[in-house]
């Protein structure tokens, strides 16, 4: 199994304005010089953490759809954010992972943050999403999604694991940083697979602060891009498949997980 290079990007987003969003990742994207294989942005990268679906969110294939698909095709890279979409008049906080030849996968934020009246604005996804990427399967979650553990739940039977890889992209407020950086390294380690946690930096239209610490994880818990604070930064990590494998071979607790699967 290949090796594969993921880019994380970790900005300041401007609120509620989509055209100074897009033009920001735009730079930052065109500016990357070395091979990527994958370039992940934050949680609402286009509008940040908005509660107005009625107002900024888009049909399925709108702009910010077509955006992703002319970023990924000029760049022969994947690329994977979430944005709010109207699908069928209802409204969606939706994960898509786009691929340079147009076709890509979606997912749609399953658990809500109620503190932040999400719940009132937007309908929770009913699935899950584990996509295969160049022989990598992956699993996406979004935000508030961190905080239950069930839901990112891995999987060994047979031979095989549910995933190798597990991102987060995020508005996560600094005030609660520490979670953050904690429950990422915890699905890390009890998933043994790669934590991916793309967040968001610098104060949004509701005075939240938020810090960052976007970072990338192996499977023993262990930082290959470590987690930064209230700085704009572009980064990229080779994830290694035969290190996780070796990990794995050895430390076989896979064999050990309770079965179970939510619904």
């Amino acid at each position: 199994m290949q090796d594969i290079k993921i880019t994380i990007i970790q900005a300041n987003l401007a609120w509620e304005d989509k055209e100074a969003n897009l033009a920001y990742f735009q730079k930052q994207i065109n500016a990357i010089s070395e091979p990527t294989d994958m370039i992940i942005l934050p949680e609402m990268f286009n509008t940040a953490f908005s509660m107005k679906p009625e107002v900024f969110s888009e049909l399925p294939l709108g702009n910010t759809h077509k955006w992703m698909e002319e970023i990924s095709k000029n760049t022969n890279t994947s690329i994977a954010g979430s944005f709010m979409v109207n699908d069928n008049g209802n409204y969606y906080n939706r994960f898509v992972v786009m691929h340079p030849n147009g076709s890509f996968k979606k997912y749609d934020k399953r658990h809500l943050f109620r503190m932040g009246n999400e719940h009132d604005h937007f309908t929770a996804g009913t699935d899950s999403l584990i996509f295969n990427f160049k022989g990598w399967k992956i699993k996406a979650l979004i935000c508030y999604d961190l905080r239950f553990p069930v839901f990112a739940k891995n999987n060994f039977k047979n031979g095989n694991y549910d995933y190798d890889a597990l991102i987060y992209v995020a508005n996560w407020p600094r005030v609660r940083n520490h979670i953050w950086q904690s429950l990422l390294l915890a699905r890390a380690i009890e998933n043994q697979a790669y934590v991916i946690g793309v967040n968001r930096i610098g104060k949004d239209g509701n005075g939240l602060d938020h810090a960052g610490s976007s970072c990338i994880l192996n499977s023993k818990g262990e930082y290959i891009i470590e987690p930064k604070e209230l700085i704009p930064f572009v980064q990229t990590a080779s994830l290694s498949f035969t290190e996780l494998q070796d990990f794995r071979d050895r430390f076989t607790v896979g064999l050990d997980w309770d079965r179970f699967e939510v619904l």
